[in-house]
């Protein structure tokens, strides 16, 4: 088994190295130069859309914008606003957070880039539901099936490690700590609420998402702020430090800062997810009258992950000092130990309540993924009611069991996702930018101030 787990941790520091990182934020570059950074000038009319719940005009899709981005931040907002940015701070030092946000800009025009083509290229399944993302596109639009093939291999297999097993344990462990409740009585009651949910499909998904994920976000941010106001007059010291530290030279180039942007992209990816391809599997759903204008939707979700939740966190994270102090065995425990330390024993419920609640709904949203990935390979109506049983039960499995191989297994499935997707999304670049340039000359009533479009 031990040598086992080491060919996996292996396989894992492979397709998480430095080229995959490169690989990540270099086609979120591309894009964001052949969008004429997008992201920048069109994030405010998105955000309106964002927050939009109207279904009235009769269009094509499942659910609505709202509904669609919430089931994707479900799955975005997980235990790695929480545990990977203080893994990132206590590994990389106060700079990583500034690299969290250099990865989320370009981020936002790959997400962005993802919802384009998962809409464009979606297709009605056997119930009447839309089907779409990566393993579509690389298939219709690539004419890449293998590729797609390969995609919904790994989503599939990664759906119950990093949006299964990973996220209950987590769940167990620190209700174990916090209120000695033995993890499998947790777990059985997180298999039962999941499973009541996620049997119901997509609608029922979303339906849940919309309430969860907007109570928890506003919650843990407000709590956040208040921190923050509280102690305002640190502020300007702390992002001092993350700006200072994000070019330091004194430990030495390829030590200090390989590290410290090392660790700040690699959790920013882990914590949005732009480019791995998840997203727009739940874009796909969404009822739209043009692809571009739920990509637009879609990419506020990078924003609101990266740039609003892990900024707070990491801003406080910063201001105690913690860091200093721990290892990355002790994230979760320093996130909590920070909030804390302002807000006295309210600071660290509100860190295991967060943890609980971004870890449900992380399971929620990927179990839509899961199936949709085995749809693609199955056309399955009963297969995709089997995964969603078997799902839930790995659920309880992963609350009871020590995941250490889970964990390098998920890495190994969750990046090898990204690879096929970051391929599709360069290659079909061209029609990412000609559907922004036909939505705007549609169907946005101001006049473009940006010339997009130079092949």
């Amino acid at each position: 088994m031990e040598t086992i787990s080491a060919i996996v941790s292996k396989a894992g520091d492979f397709v998480w190295g430095p080229w995959m990182l490169f690989f990540l934020v270099g086609t979120g570059i591309f894009l964001s130069f052949r969008l004429k950074f997008l992201q920048f000038w069109r994030l405010g009319y998105a955000l309106k859309l964002a927050m939009s719940t109207s279904t009235k005009k009769k269009l094509t899709g499942d659910v609505s914008h709202f509904a669609a981005l919430m089931t994707a931040l479900a799955a975005t907002i997980g235990t790695g606003n929480i545990v990977g940015v203080a893994t990132a701070v206590i590994i990389g030092g106060p700079g990583a957070v500034f690299w969290m946000w250099v990865t989320a800009i370009f981020g936002m025009a790959t997400k962005f880039g993802e919802a384009v083509l998962a809409i464009k290229y979606r297709v009605t399944d056997s119930s009447g539901n839309m089907a779409g993302g990566p393993m579509y596109y690389l298939e219709r639009g690539l004419n890449a099936k293998w590729l797609g093939i390969l995609f919904a291999i790994f989503g599939v297999m990664a759906s119950f490690g990093i949006g299964n097993m990973t996220q209950s344990n987590s769940v167990a462990n620190n209700i174990l700590s916090a209120f000695s409740l033995p993890t499998w009585v947790s777990g059985l009651v997180l298999t039962i609420f999941t499973a009541l949910v996620i049997i119901g499909g997509i609608k029922k998904i979303a339906a849940a998402s919309s309430v969860i994920v907007p109570f928890m976000a506003v919650f843990y941010v407000l709590v956040g702020l208040i921190i923050i106001i509280m102690n305002i007059n640190l502020v300007p010291g702390v992002l001092k430090t993350i700006f200072v530290e994000a070019f330091s030279l004194k430990a030495g180039f390829g030590a200090l800062i390989g590290t410290t942007i090392r660790y700040g992209v690699a959790r920013g990816v882990f914590s949005n997810e732009a480019g791995l391809g998840s997203a727009p599997i739940a874009a796909a759903a969404a009822m739209t009258d043009h692809p571009v204008r739920q990509a637009l939707v879609s990419m506020t979700g990078t924003f609101l992950d990266t740039i609003v939740v892990c900024s707070i966190n990491g801003i406080i994270l910063v201001m105690a000092g913690n860091y200093l102090k721990v290892t990355k065995d002790l994230a979760a425990a320093m996130t909590s130990n920070s909030f804390s330390l302002y807000l006295g024993g309210f600071g660290g419920i509100t860190v295991t309540l967060s943890l609980i609640l971004f870890a449900y709904s992380t399971i929620l949203g990927w179990s839509y993924y899961g199936e949709r990935c085995l749809y693609y390979l199955t056309e399955s109506k009963t297969a995709s009611l089997v995964y969603r049983i078997i799902f839930s039960l790995f659920i309880f499995v992963g609350a009871t069991v020590q995941l250490d191989l889970v964990w390098n297994i998920s890495d190994v499935f969750n990046g090898a996702m990204a690879i096929p997707n970051l391929i599709g999304l360069v290659a079909l670049s061209g029609v990412i930018v000609a559907q922004t340039k036909e939505f705007h000359e549609k169907y946005y009533k101001k006049p473009m101030k940006v010339d997009l479009i130079k092949e």
